[in-house]
């Protein structure tokens, strides 16, 4: 039997995007941000991202990397876990 060449990267065609969770996440990270009275611009600034990014980030566009996921959370004053988990709530209420 022939060994298969293990390739690294997602398959071709694959994607690890999901809208559901790119919103439900968004919608809390604006949540929060609005709690703390943070501008949009701060928090991009505070986390090391672009305005415009943090923005799609908000509104779904984008699903951040574990890395800006901690980035965010800081910047935030919090822990990333309290994100996750108030996203995963938002998600099981539908």
């Amino acid at each position: 039997m022939q060994k298969r060449e293990v390739k690294p990267g997602r398959p071709r065609g694959a994607t690890s995007f999901d809208q559901g969770v790119a919103t439900a996440f968004g919608e809390v990270v604006r949540e929060i941000r609005k709690t703390k009275g943070l501008s949009q611009e701060g928090l991009a600034n505070a986390a090391g991202i672009e305005r415009s990014h943090m923005g799609k980030i908000e509104r779904g566009l984008h699903l951040p990397s574990l890395v800006m996921v901690m980035n965010l959370a800081e910047a935030l004053g919090m822990r990333p876990g309290k994100i996750i988990d108030q996203t995963m709530e938002r998600l099981v209420k539908g």
